[in-house]
């Protein structure tokens, strides 16, 4: 069974910087994509980045040239660096690992962590 802890949320000015990590265990390696969605208050989960098995890597136009997904192999660990962060980018962070299309619905995503919240102020 995929288990999935997330960390490195939390509070930061515009312009500010964070890093979050999703530290996965043996079984997440046999995905073929582990990745990362938002949630904001009232709005539905959304895409931000994903990185396939073989490590190519995809982010949505949404936060293009601001964030970095990268993976430890080693360590069995995703990161999603985030520049240049706005308020608009203020939500929970979901960290997900999933067979199939890049851009299967969170809806039908079954393997997920507990959530990193971040918060950006103007």
């Amino acid at each position: 069974q995929v288990q999935l802890v997330e960390s490195g949320g939390g509070s930061v000015q515009a312009g500010g910087s964070l890093r979050l990590s999703c530290a996965g265990n043996g079984y997440t390696s046999m995905k073929d994509f582990t990745g990362w969605f938002r949630q904001a208050p009232g709005k539905e989960r959304e895409r931000v980045a994903a990185i396939s098995s073989s490590g190519t890597t995809f982010t949505e136009d949404s936060v293009k040239g601001r964030f970095t997904i990268s993976r430890d192999n080693a360590k069995n660990t995703v990161y999603l660096q985030m520049n240049s962060l706005r308020p608009e980018d203020t939500a929970m962070y979901y960290c997900a690992a999933w067979l199939g299309s890049r851009l299967l619905p969170p809806s039908m995503v079954h393997s997920w962590g507990q959530g990193t919240q971040v918060t950006v102020s103007s």
